[in-house]
C-alpha cells in the first residue's frame, strides 16, 4: 500500500508493508520523521517556509507551510506513539530549480525553516539529499528506507 503525499499534505503510517510517498519536490521540502521503536513514519510536503500573509491558505491546507504543518505532523506522530528521544528525521528536496537569480531562494529557506524546527524538537537528521537544481519523487519506508528518484537516477539514504 502506498500513501500519496500532495503539496501541503501530511501522513503517518505504522503499516509494515505501507509507504508513503511524494513527487516532483522542486523547491518543496519532504520531511520524514520515523519512530524505529514504535514502528511509524511520517512525511510531510513543505512549499513554503512560513504562512506570514496567507492566513487563509494556512487554516486550509496548514502543511503547506513549515511553521503551521511541523506541529501538525508531530502530533500525528505521537498519536502512532512517537517520542521525541526515538525519532529520527530525513530531508529532501530544497532545490532551486526556475533560476531566479536568487532573489527568493525558497528551497533553501524551507530547508532553513525545517532544520531549525528539528533542532528546536531536539531530532537528529540521518539522511538528507537537499539544494541542488532537479527535481525529486520520495518514498519512505517505515524500517527507515528512503528512496528518492530524479529522473533515471534512484539513490537510497
Amino acid at each position: 500500500m502506498t500513501i500519496t503525499v500532495g503539496i501541503g499534505e501530511y501522513a503517518v503510517t505504522k503499516q509494515e508493508k505501507a509507504s508513503i510517498k511524494t513527487y516532483a519536490l522542486g523547491s518543496c521540502v519532504a520531511l520524514i520523521l520515523f519512530d524505529s521503536r514504535h514502528g511509524a513514519a511520517g512525511m510531510i510536503h513543505i512549499a513554503l517556509p512560513d504562512s506570514q500573509g496567507n492566513d487563509e491558505k494556512a487554516a486550509r491546507l496548514p502543511g503547506y507551510f513549515a511553521d503551521t504543518g511541523l506541529t501538525l505532523l508531530w502530533k500525528r506522530m505521537q498519536v502512532h506513539g512517537a517520542v521525541t528521544g526515538n525519532v529520527r528525521a530525513k530531508l529532501v528536496g530544497g532545490a532551486a530549480v526556475f533560476d531566479d537569480g536568487g532573489a527568493f531562494r525558497i528551497g533553501r529557506r524551507n530547508v532553513l525553516a525545517v532544520k531549525k524546527w528539528l533542532w528546536s524538537m531536539g531530532i537528529g537528521i540521518l539522511g538528507e539529499e537537499v539544494g541542488g537544481n532537479r527535481s525529486r519523487t520520495v518514498e519512505a519506508y517505515p524500517d527507515g528506507r528512503v528512496v528518492i528518484t530524479s529522473g533515471r537516477e534512484e539513490q537510497v539514504i
